[in-house]
């Protein structure tokens, strides 16, 4: 199986057509920052507020991923072999990180060439997993979102108390504690999610989508 090659193949329909059809331009919103930074609470709330406009969008979340593609080896063997859950499944260490990322952005790519608003929620730690999803698109197609907050805010907030069990180091490799977050040096819009509300955040990447034409 090798040897056997691989083509892609172009569609009857054309992006154009999709995005003429869904009243809106595909592109990739990426969100990133630290755990607990507000990343989900903003993306939904984008997407409802898109919903809302008529518009086409849909959120890839990062723990929703890793109940399917992204499964964790544990949660595979629960239908597949052992060694198929060792090979496939992903945790998180630094190259399953950016395996994740990898096939998040490939999803995400598919979505925008459909014509969606593809809106993802990822911590995404390492500058360079992001930087590749962006040589991924055509120029403009990825929108990165940077949800600012300090640790000590995020750390205050700790909903399902991660960054508790890694202080007392019961969970290594948390982002932010004794693994590295790589923060946007340039991304197309940062919210300052450690003062503003979720709400204004998300009317501020709503505001920014019609700026630049994608819907």
């Amino acid at each position: 199986m090798s040897n056997v090659e691989v083509h892609w193949h172009n569609h009857a329909v054309s992006r154009q057509e999709r995005e003429t059809l869904n009243g809106n331009k595909g592109c990739v919103v990426w969100f990133t920052g630290l755990s607990a930074c507000g990343k989900s609470t903003v993306a939904n709330l984008v997407d409802h507020l898109l919903h809302k406009l008529g518009k086409h969008s849909y959120i890839l979340d990062g723990d929703n991923v890793r109940h399917g593609l992204n499964a964790a080896p544990k949660m595979l063997q629960e239908v597949h072999s052992e060694e198929f859950s060792k090979r496939f499944g992903l945790g998180f260490s630094a190259i399953d990180r950016e395996e994740n990322i990898r096939r998040i952005g490939a999803v995400a790519k598919l979505f925008a060439e459909a014509g969606l608003v593809a809106l993802t929620a990822f911590i995404s730690p390492y500058r360079v997993d992001r930087d590749r999803v962006r040589k991924t698109l055509p120029d403009g197609d990825f929108i990165e979102v940077f949800v600012d907050a300090p640790i000590e805010v995020c750390e205050q907030r700790d909903p399902k108390g991660l960054y508790k069990k890694a202080r007392a180091g019961e969970l290594k490799g948390f982002t932010g504690i004794d693994d590295p977050y790589e923060a946007p040096e340039k991304p197309e819009l940062r919210l300052d999610a450690g003062v503003k509300t979720a709400e204004v955040l998300a009317n501020e990447v709503i505001e920014y989508l019609k700026s630049k034409g994608k819907i």
